[in-house]
């Protein structure tokens, strides 16, 4: 694992899920924004998926690039998860805000990722290493397509919705486990 080298192409990638998010995110809750005047919301809401699409490439790519060239810093370990988090935020509450996800899906998924955020850093307090699980990177995948599939309004959104609700908190239940499995009593 690189430490000193926190500037690379991994790490720059995220950065760039962390930029996209927020932009996302605009463009789904300010429909009604002049700067929008004369632009139909789906439009709008295309040009978000758009980004949403791009933002989540950088997600396979910045860990793909990682791995393989040894490009691993402890800065990617930190800003990783945290442009995951901020680019599904973004698109769960834009759409939350849009009436197209349900308001009890993402306050679960809310509420776990803050949770399992404090978990975290309580485990590296006691230092002790909890990394993404497979099943949370499984979470996030599906959480990824889910939100594409309601932002494009296409059928069966709303069911992976409920399918990424269920794995969050699976995912967030191994979390804990493995916590208390590591922390000493």
């Amino acid at each position: 694992m690189q430490k000193n080298k926190i500037i690379n192409i991994p790490n720059i990638l995220a950065f760039i899920r962390l930029l996209l998010a927020p932009l996302m995110f605009m463009l789904l809750v300010n429909q009604d924004a002049t700067i929008f005047e004369g632009i139909h919301p789906s439009w709008l809401n295309y040009a978000a998926a758009f980004i949403f699409v791009v933002a989540s490439a950088t997600d396979f790519f910045d860990g793909y690039i990682a791995r393989t060239f040894n490009q691993i810093t402890t800065m990617g370990k930190i800003l990783d998860p945290l442009a995951d988090k901020m680019l599904t935020l973004a698109g769960f509450l834009g759409l939350m805000m849009l009436g197209s996800a349900s308001a009890w899906a993402i306050y679960l998924i809310i509420t776990r990722e803050l949770f399992i955020t404090g978990l975290r850093v309580s485990a590296v307090s006691e230092g002790i290493d909890i990394s993404a699980s497979w099943m949370g990177k499984v979470k996030t995948v599906v959480q990824m397509i889910a939100i594409g599939f309601l932002l494009m309004h296409w059928q069966g959104g709303e069911l992976l919705l409920w399918i990424a609700v269920a794995l969050t908190l699976y995912s967030g239940y191994e979390y804990v486990r493995d916590f208390f499995k590591k922390v000493k009593m």
